[in-house]
């Protein structure tokens, strides 16, 4: 099992409930510091963090509840927006409290400095790594990639299916892979689109004279685009009515690798598109050195080169 993930990742796991169900386990994963995950039920008015455990209450300070918070570089809406959410934390602290009851002290922070010395700081381009999705915004897909320690990837890196919201392509808890672009002062810069696989391999999947299904993703006066896989979009004929969004039936008239085309003909529309499928990544590796997107048919180079 792997050591830092992102929230909820651990969760389940039989070690992480057995440490957290008795005094005896959070005072042995204190001894050996070891991170556990609980869920938050409660952001005081102090923006401290109160935390379900089995065996008992248990704190998480303000200032221990992310790296950033003491410094003023990370805002309280960080811990605010985790009430009813997985958090990763160590124990630090076991006593009784002024009333005599059971009381655990513990600090999202020492998890998320531990992550970051251990796995963020040792990320180098193209390693291809576990991401939860945590919100979407215009611009782009902000995600966990280890003990709540957050990352973006840019609307532009999704996919080259071009999409007009991020929300077209993931849904927030979701899990997913994404791609290092960069690591510059444990900034992690990501990718995505490289995952999910070259134009050749998508069309594989497809051969002129079918009727498929597919999602309108622009509409232009010289035709529409619609996408048939994340990676893989063709030019429809003009036709009124259409909206982007929409789900269509096309007719695949003509694939052409060396230029990249796949001409289309929509044959009806449907409803609204469905919500985002889960995606289908090509790439199993752990590590990419570069991605050539465009067929060695084609004269176009659709290179990232990962240094």
């Amino acid at each position: 099992m792997k050591k830092y993930r992102p929230e909820g990742c651990l969760f389940a796991a039989a070690e992480n409930q057995r440490l957290i169900a008795t005094t005896a386990g959070l005072a042995e994963a204190m001894e050996k510091g070891i991170i556990l995950e609980a869920r938050a039920s409660v952001c005081d008015s102090t923006h401290n963090l109160i935390i379900d455990l089995p065996c008992g209450r248990a704190i998480i300070p303000r200032e221990e509840g992310a790296l950033g918070i003491a410094e003023g570089t990370t805002r309280d809406i960080a811990l605010i927006s985790r009430v009813n959410k997985i958090v990763s934390f160590k124990v630090t602290q076991l006593h009784d409290d002024q009333y005599g009851n059971f009381c655990a002290v513990l600090s999202r922070k020492a998890a998320q400095s531990e992550c970051t010395e251990n796995y963020i700081q040792r990320l180098s381009a193209g390693d291809v790594i576990d991401a939860k999705v945590t919100h979407l915004e215009q611009f782009g897909c902000f995600v966990d990639i280890g003990c709540g320690i957050p990352s973006l990837i840019p609307i532009d890196t999704i996919s080259v299916s071009r999409i007009s919201h991020p929300s077209d392509r993931f849904k927030v808890g979701e899990d997913i892979k994404a791609v290092v672009r960069s690591n510059e002062n444990n900034r992690i810069c990501l990718t995505h689109k490289e995952l999910l696989g070259t134009w050749e391999e998508n069309a594989a999947a497809f051969q002129a004279g079918e009727t498929v299904s597919g999602i309108v993703r622009s509409v232009e006066d010289y035709g529409i685009f619609v996408e048939l896989a994340p990676n893989l979009a063709g030019l429809a004929e003009p036709k009124e009515g259409i909206r982007i969004g929409q789900s269509v039936s096309v007719y695949i008239k003509a694939m052409i690798p060396e230029k990249m085309k796949i001409k289309l003909i929509i044959v009806d529309v449907c409803e609204d598109a469905p919500a985002p499928a889960k995606l289908p990544y090509f790439c199993m590796e752990n590590h990419i050195s570069e991605w050539q997107y465009a067929p060695e048919c084609s004269n176009k180079s659709i290179l990232t080169a990962f240094e």
